[in-house]
C-alpha cells in the first residue's frame, strides 16, 4: 500500500505501486495523459508523486525498451534532411522530458554502446548533461566537477562584447574588451551559441611556474609589454541621470545653472563645466564631485506660517555629481522626455581601464586569480625560441583543485597555434590528449608541453623544464578601480556619532574582532586607540549615586542632580553608543548606575 500525492496533495492510495506508476508512464506516452505529468516513487517512504506544477527543470532523454534505443538511424537521416522535426519525436514518444525526481527513478546510458535490458534512457549526447555555458568549456569531462560550476560562473562575469548597439544604450556598470578574440580551444557550443559575434576573453600564451613568490595561491604574473600592446584592455561605461520632477502646488525642478542665492549653492568652480542649459558636453574629463547636470529643487517642507515668507521660498541645490571615487571622460548626453512628460537627462561617461595590482583574471576551468604584479618583459623568463610568456600561472593551484582541463587546453591551444587550426574540445568527444601529444612532437616540441626557459635578469637557464602554452585567458568585472575603498576623517551618523557606512557615501571601515587581533599581534595596539574612538565623549557621573551629573562649563560648575554639589563628580571616556544605551535604557524606565573605580 502506497499513498498517492498530486501537486503535493494527498489524492489516495494504491495497492501495487510498480503497476500503477508503469500505467501513468504508460498513458503519458501514448496521450492519455498530458506530456507535462512526472511521476516519482520514493522507495524509502513508500510513497508515489505525480507532478505536473508550473517551474520544474526538465530535460529530455531518447526512450530505451528491451536495451533499444528508440531513435534509430532512420530518424536521424529524417532530421538531417528535414523530414521531421523535434516536436515529432516527442509525439512519437522517441524522445520524453525527465524532471529531477523522475530521473530517480531511472536508469541512464550515456552512449548506445553502453545499453543493456535495465535502462530506461539514453542521454541524446553526453553534451546534454551540461548548460549553455557550461558546454563552453573545454574538455570538461576532465575537470572536477565544483570547479566546472565555477568555470560556468565566471564566463558569465567575463568582459567581452555584450552586445553590439552597446555605444547607444545605458547599462549600469557596463564594461567593453578591446580586442575580444575567438579561443582556439573550442567546443560545438561555441558555433551553435555564435560565440564568435560576442567573444569574451583573449588567447594568451602562459608558463606554469612561480616567480619571485608574486604568484603564491590564485595570484598572476602578467607581461607589462603584452599589457601595453592591449592585453585585457577596457571601457568602462556608467550612466548618470536626473529629472525635472513635478511636485504639488505646482512646483517643479528646474535643470540649469543654479542661482548663488539657492540653498547648498557650491561653489563657482563646482559649475565650471556644465553649459548654459545646466548640461555638462560630451569629451569633458570629470572627477569625483564635479557637477555634471544642474538642477535646483523646491524647498523640501512649506508649512502654513512658511508659505509667504521669503526665506521658506529660496530653491535648493540638488545637482548630479560624478560618484566618490570615480573619473573619466563624458561620453555621450542625452536629452529626452519620460513617460509622465518630464524632461529627463542622461550622461555617460567613459573610463579607459588598462589591467593593474588587484583585478581578476580567470581561465574556463574556475581557475581564477587577480594579478599580483606586472612585470617588464625583460625581467620575465623566455623560451629557446625567443617567446615570452603573456601571464604567469601558479603550479600550486592545480593540485588541490584536480582542473586537469586546465593543463590540457593549454596543450591544445599550443598544438592549435602552431598548426593553424582550432582542436575540438567538446567534452566526452574531444580531440584525445595523446593524439596532441604526438603533433606537438611532430612540431619540434617536447610532447609533454614543457621547453627550457632562461632567466629574463640573468640569462641563465633555467633548472626546471616548464610548461608553456596558450590558452583562453578573461579579464573579469571585479577590478580595483570599482571596489578600492579607504578614507581618513568624514562624514558621521547623526543617531550614534560614529562614521557613516558604504562606499559610496565615503563612509569608514569597519574592524572587528579580528581585525583587531591582527594589530594586536602586529605589535600595534596602539593603534586600537585611535580605531575605537571614533565616537569619543565625556560623560560626568556622581561617585555616590552612580547616575549622570550635570557640567555647566560657563559657571565651571559641576552637581548631581540627585545629590546636589557636595559629592564626588568625575569626567569619564566612553563611546557616544554607549551613552545611547543609557540613554534608550532610562526612556524605559531602568535607570542604569555606573560605579567607577580608580584608574591608578
Amino acid at each position: 500500500m502506497a499513498d498517492v500525492y498530486l501537486n503535493e496533495k494527498f489524492v489516495g492510495e494504491v495497492q501495487d505501486t510498480q503497476a500503477f506508476v508503469k500505467q501513468v508512464r504508460d498513458d503519458r506516452r501514448i496521450g492519455k495523459l498530458p506530456e507535462t505529468l512526472n511521476v516519482f516513487f520514493d522507495e524509502v517512504n513508500r510513497d508515489v508523486y505525480l507532478d505536473n506544477t508550473k517551474g520544474r527543470c526538465r530535460r529530455p532523454l531518447i526512450i530505451v525498451e528491451d536495451g533499444e534505443s528508440k531513435l534509430t538511424q532512420e530518424h536521424t537521416k529524417k532530421l538531417q534532411n528535414r523530414e521531421i522535426k523535434w516536436k515529432d519525436l516527442i509525439s512519437q514518444k522517441i524522445i520524453e522530458y525527465l524532471d529531477a525526481s523522475e530521473e530517480e527513478n531511472s536508469y541512464i546510458a550515456l552512449s548506445e554502446n553502453e545499453l543493456t535490458k535495465d535502462h530506461t534512457h539514453l542521454e541524446i549526447g553526453p553534451n546534454i548533461i551540461l548548460g549553455i555555458t557550461t558546454s563552453l568549456v573545454p574538455y570538461a569531462n576532465y575537470g572536477q566537477s565544483t570547479r566546472l560550476n565555477r568555470g560556468s560562473k565566471t564566463q558569465k562575469q567575463s568582459l567581452g562584447l555584450y552586445a553590439s548597439n552597446y555605444l547607444i544604450r545605458m547599462d549600469t556598470d557596463a564594461s567593453i574588451l578591446h580586442y575580444p578574440q575567438r579561443p582556439i580551444t573550442r567546443s560545438f557550443m561555441h558555433d551553435i551559441a555564435a560565440y564568435d559575434q560576442h567573444p569574451a576573453g583573449q588567447n594568451v600564451t602562459i608558463a606554469l611556474m612561480s616567480y619571485k613568490g608574486y604568484n603564491m595561491q590564485d595570484s598572476i604574473i602578467l607581461n607589462k609589454d603584452s599589457v601595453q600592446r592591449g592585453l585585457a584592455r577596457s571601457t568602462f561605461f556608467r550612466p548618470y541621470t536626473t529629472e525635472e520632477l513635478r511636485y504639488a502646488g505646482g512646483l517643479v525642478d528646474e535643470i540649469g545653472i543654479p542661482n548663488k542665492e539657492i540653498k547648498g549653492y557650491r561653489s563657482e568652480t563646482d559649475y565650471r563645466l556644465i553649459e548654459e542649459d545646466g548640461i555638462i558636453a560630451p569629451g569633458i574629463e570629470v572627477k569625483e564631485d564635479d557637477v555634471i547636470i544642474g538642477k535646483t529643487s523646491p524647498p523640501r517642507f512649506l508649512g502654513d506660517l512658511e508659505e509667504f515668507s521669503i526665506a521658506a521660498n529660496v530653491r535648493r541645490e540638488s545637482s548630479t555629481v560624478v560618484n566618490h571615487g570615480e573619473i573619466g571622460t563624458v561620453d555621450m548626453v542625452l536629452v529626452t522626455e519620460n513617460q509622465e512628460g518630464n524632461k529627463l537627462v542622461q550622461v555617460r561617461l567613459r573610463h579607459l581601464r588598462a589591467p593593474e595590482v588587484g583585478d581578476k583574471f580567470a581561465s574556463r576551468h574556475g581557475q581564477k586569480g587577480v594579478v599580483g604584479a606586472i612585470v617588464p618583459a625583460v625581467d620575465l623568463p623566455f623560451t629557446t625560441s625567443g617567446i615570452v610568456p603573456d601571464l604567469i600561472f601558479s603550479p600550486h593551484s592545480l593540485p588541490s583543485r584536480m582542473t586537469i582541463s586546465h593543463l590540457i587546453e593549454v596543450l591544445a591551444g599550443k598544438v592549435g597555434s602552431l598548426s593553424g587550426r582550432y582542436p575540438e574540445g567538446t567534452s566526452f568527444s574531444s580531440e584525445s590528449p595523446e593524439l596532441l601529444r604526438k603533433e606537438l612532437f611532430s612540431f619540434g616540441f617536447r610532447e609533454d608541453g614543457k621547453e627550457k626557459l632562461y632567466n629574463g635578469i640573468t640569462g641563465e637557464e633555467l633548472e626546471a623544464t616548464i610548461f608553456v602554452g596558450n590558452m583562453y585567458y578573461m579579464r573579469l568585472k571585479h577590478m580595483v578601480a570599482n571596489k578600492i575603498h579607504a578614507r581618513a576623517s568624514g562624514r558621521i551618523q547623526l543617531l550614534t556619532r560614529q562614521p557613516i557606512e558604504g562606499r559610496a557615501r565615503g563612509g569608514g571601515l569597519r574592524l572587528g574582532e579580528m581585525e583587531k587581533d591582527c594589530f594586536v599581534a602586529h605589535g600595534a595596539s596602539l593603534l586600537l586607540k585611535e580605531r575605537f574612538d571614533s565616537d569619543r565623549t565625556v560623560l560626568y557621573i556622581c561617585e555616590q549615586c552612580g547616575m549622570l551629573a550635570v557640567y555647566d562649563a560657563y559657571k565651571n560648575r559641576k552637581f548631581c542632580p540627585r545629590c546636589g554639589g557636595n559629592v564626588e563628580i568625575n569626567p569619564i571616556e566612553l563611546s557616544y553608543a554607549f551613552k545611547l544605551l543609557l540613554d534608550e535604557l532610562r526612556a524605559l524606565g531602568i535607570s542604569p548606575r555606573l560605579k567607577l573605580k580608580s584608574k591608578y
